[in-house]
């Protein structure tokens, strides 16, 4: 039993684009969007059910004017080679309020042992081949190589957002040619707005799954999954295989709507992996979903289908206890 895992959802309220990173020191570490989109804050706590009542730290707050002054979305913390890093993407201000929605992405660095102490180092914004709407960072080591998976508008194409690949220099430089590995053309990542973005990486079983969300923010938000040979060319776009369809999404039966955004993360044993995600508890939202506050983070069990491929399930319903006895 001490290898159990527990808790129950939402795991935490108001906290969309949840990102939770379980370091060596065992601690979980948890980063997502607030609803004021104003700040970075992170927690930490030694199980996932105890990081709703932890005590959240700011670690950086947005400037007033400028970059990186408005709509501060998706931070993910991550631990590189003895530093902390946040990724992070940023708007601006300005008189007539055409940047808002006009992001760059940016990364900060702490040398401190517990990235909830020490000071936040402004590292810059990460170079891409377009200076174009740009969010959703997240970045993974493979075979001795560190890669940035990012979504961008390439602005000779239609839609909002496709997800690109590229090596890179150090924790904020990118280093050759970014390559592009999706682009939304399935009719469920083109509701409302052409998107793929909110990618995460998972290892296992020979290869590289990269899961991502699509379409707009309301109940039609749903996640898409890419798959790779863990031997084969991550820069070549022909080695990632898309599911034609979407591999988590709306629930209305258990009243979970929107689901993605996602993030992963594994059991205090290392054993079990878990699917960290937001999601409503009702469809019907009164304006702009984006501003409606209550996409919740959420997490459950992630369970492996015989040829090696994950099977997310569906969203379970709120209050529900969730637990895998190891």
């Amino acid at each position: 039993m001490t290898n159990s895992i527990t808790f129950t959802n939402p795991m935490l309220e108001q906290r969309a684009d949840p990102w939770v990173y379980r370091h060596t020191d065992g601690y979980y570490y948890f980063s997502a969007s607030v609803p004021a989109f104003d700040r970075i804050e992170i927690r930490r706590a030694t199980t996932l059910e105890a990081l709703r009542d932890a005590e959240p730290v700011t670690a950086w707050a947005k400037r007033e004017t400028g970059p990186m002054s408005a709509n501060i979305w998706a931070p993910e913390i991550h631990f590189i080679d003895g530093k902390w890093y946040i990724y992070y993407a940023a708007a601006h201000t300005s008189e007539t309020n055409e940047g808002l929605f006009d992001h760059r992405m940016y990364v900060l660095e702490n040398d401190s042992a517990n990235p909830l102490e020490g000071t936040w180092e402004e590292k810059g914004q990460i170079r891409t081949q377009w200076e174009s709407f740009a969010l959703d960072a997240t970045t993974f080591e493979h075979r001795g190589i560190r890669y940035l998976v990012w979504a961008q508008k390439d602005p000779s194409i239609d839609g909002n957002s496709n997800l690109y690949i590229c090596e890179m220099e150090n924790p904020w430089t990118l280093r050759g040619e970014q390559v592009m590995i999706t682009t939304p053309e399935y009719d469920w990542e083109i509701i409302g707005f052409k998107v793929n973005e909110g990618a995460a990486v998972l290892h296992r079983n020979g290869r590289l799954f990269i899961s991502y969300s699509a379409s707009a923010t309301d109940h039609h938000y749903c996640m898409g999954l890419l798959t790779a040979d863990e031997d084969a060319d991550l820069l070549d776009p022909a080695s990632w295989v898309k599911s034609p369809k979407p591999v988590f999404q709306t629930c209305e039966e258990n009243g979970q709507y929107g689901p993605g955004h996602n993030s992963f993360t594994v059991s205090p044993d290392g054993k079990t992996d878990i699917l960290i995600y937001h999601a409503r508890n009702y469809k019907e939202i009164e304006g702009d979903p984006l501003y409606d506050p209550n996409r919740h983070a959420r997490a459950q069990v992630i369970h492996w289908n015989e040829d090696g491929t994950p099977n997310f399930g569906i969203p379970v319903p709120d209050g529900q206890g969730v637990a895998e006895v190891k």
